[in-house]
């Protein structure tokens, strides 16, 4: 018996459940596209901003946060956050919104279940630089959109925190999902990109 087909078998017998075999991340040669799958995948990201806080001032700080880059299916490739200036990397942020984020189909069930390390090549994942930015308008409708479907909880966070909507300003994009070593993308490249398969 095929080993997706015991997978499924498996599936059935135990309950719904994530199923690998219709997990299928773009093929390793289209960079971009997997870049593009990672980000829409991914629920929340590890961000390292440069610390105002003693005794780390002025090293680097990670974080995690839930991110959205559009509603399940609906791609935009740009990682939405919803911040309030209460949050200690927010305050970093203020004073220089330089930062770097990362995401990883760790965070997904697509590793464990293909038996990848988190650190494995194969375990794909990205690094993006850039910066922080507030957004406004009808980009912050989109954001409340990408990330409350995604994040209901959000909903009712408390009203006195002063939430605002961000995006993270792709400057660079880094992959690795491979043998080879890491891999850069251009901005333009990775937005030009689809992480679905009919744009293959």
């Amino acid at each position: 018996m095929a080993p997706c087909l015991r997978l499924v078998l498996l599936l059935v017998l135990l309950g719904p459940s994530s199923s690998a075999c219709r997990f299928r991340i773009p093929p390793h040669e289209q960079v971009a596209r997997v870049a593009r799958f990672v980000a829409h995948r991914c629920d929340w990201t590890s961000m390292a901003t440069v610390s105002t806080h003693s005794p780390v001032v002025g090293q680097p700080f990670s974080n995690v946060f839930s991110v959205s880059d559009g509603p399940p299916g609906t791609s935009s490739g740009v990682p939405y956050l919803y911040l309030t200036r209460m949050e200690v990397s927010v305050q970093d942020l203020q004073v220089n919104p330089q930062a770097s984020m990362s995401m990883s189909l760790a965070q997904t069930d697509y590793c464990r279940q293909h038996g990848f390390d988190p650190q494995s090549p194969l375990c794909a994942h990205i690094i993006l630089s850039g910066s922080v930015l507030e957004v406004n308008g009808t980009e912050a409708e989109f954001a409340k959109k990408a990330l409350f479907s995604r994040h209901p909880e959000m909903i009712d966070w408390p009203k006195d925190h002063s939430w605002f909507f961000a995006k993270f300003n792709i400057t660079q994009v880094w992959v690795l999902d491979y043998f080879g070593g890491v891999k850069t993308v251009s901005p333009e490249e990775y937005f030009q990109a689809s992480p679905h398969r009919k744009s293959a």
